[in-house]
């Protein structure tokens, strides 16, 4: 399972749109390298990463091999209640990730 670091406000206002950065650690291989006996690496790539925001699908994107490796991804929500935004991703191997971070919303 890869490792993921999370970046987002701890705290937000109701109703404020916040700025979430995740970075997953991944070789993101794609499939074109050598290895040191000349052999071609197998691919494997995250296809599919997605946030949901108390169970909500929040943002979702399908990635490919034009991703560097440790893909880091960023992108906006709305702040509309205290709870935890989840994410889960799945590479070409089907090797699953989850991470989450939490997030508190004052009135």
């Amino acid at each position: 399972m890869a490792v993921a670091r999370i970046q987002l406000p701890p705290q937000a206002k109701r109703g404020e749109v916040i700025e979430v950065r995740i970075i997953v650690k991944h070789p993101m291989e794609t499939g074109f390298r050598y290895d040191s006996y000349g052999r071609l690496t197998p691919r494997n790539v995250i296809r599919s990463l997605v946030c949901r925001y108390n169970g909500t699908v929040v943002f979702e994107g399908l990635l490919s091999s034009g991703i560097a490796a440790n893909p880091y991804l960023r992108f906006f929500t709305r702040a509309v209640e205290s709870g935890e935004l989840e994410f889960s991703w799945i590479d070409d191997d089907k090797v699953a990730g989850k991470a989450s971070a939490p997030i508190t919303v004052v009135d």
